[in-house]
């Protein structure tokens, strides 16, 4: 009888609100990471208004809930390894999905391949270089370059969604082209100061 109270006491708590509030960053970001294909498997499909609206619209809500959830786990105090884990491969999980998306729709678009490319490199080299540093217990924090980075990348790509829905304002898709230059440059950077930050792991 004991063993069973105490199983459903356990239960209890774990569906209690206060445990599904300290989960709820995380059920956020699995959101976000959910988003990306769908965004991408939109973007893929024909340019439209009423496409380009709602990718525009997931989109935003992406970018939004990635703001959210770094926000409740600061407010609330519940910043969680699994967290600080899952937030950067949603952000580049979305970034990544619309980048390859945009290249199948825009073909030989050099002035969109070129930082595309650069950007999706970077973030393969620097994944697998967090994952050796993760083994050997060596955790270099996010620096503020690297979030106006990812800030940047998310403008720019938004911009390049909304092309279609607005088709009037012609400028939305330089401005785009150009952030994401930006971006690639950026991104260059704090990849080399990531490796940087790092070189000395590798010679122990």
């Amino acid at each position: 009888m004991c063993v069973k109270f105490t199983f459903s006491l356990t239960c209890n708590n774990q569906m209690s609100p206060i445990a599904m509030l300290n989960n709820l960053p995380n059920v956020i970001t699995l959101i976000r990471i959910i988003l990306a294909p769908v965004v991408a498997a939109i973007l893929w499909q024909p340019p439209s208004a009423f496409l380009g609206a709602l990718a525009l619209g997931l989109f935003c809500f992406a970018g939004f809930s990635d703001w959210l959830d770094g926000w409740m786990a600061r407010r609330l105090n519940i910043v969680s390894s699994m967290g600080r884990m899952l937030d950067p491969i949603a952000d580049k999980l979305l970034i990544a999905a619309c980048l390859i998306a945009f290249a199948a729709q825009r073909g030989g678009d050099v002035l969109f391949l070129v930082p595309a490319l650069v950007i999706l490199f970077r973030e393969f080299l620097v994944s697998g270089l967090r994952e050796y540093l993760a083994g050997a217990k060596v955790v270099v924090p996010v620096s503020l370059a690297a979030k106006w980075k990812t800030a940047i990348q998310m403008t720019a790509l938004g911009l390049l969604i909304a092309v279609p829905t607005f088709p009037q304002f012609i400028w939305l898709d330089g401005a785009g082209i150009i952030l994401l230059w930006i971006s690639a440059i950026l991104t260059i950077q704090t990849g080399l100061a990531y490796f940087q930050a790092s070189y000395s792991h590798f010679k122990k």
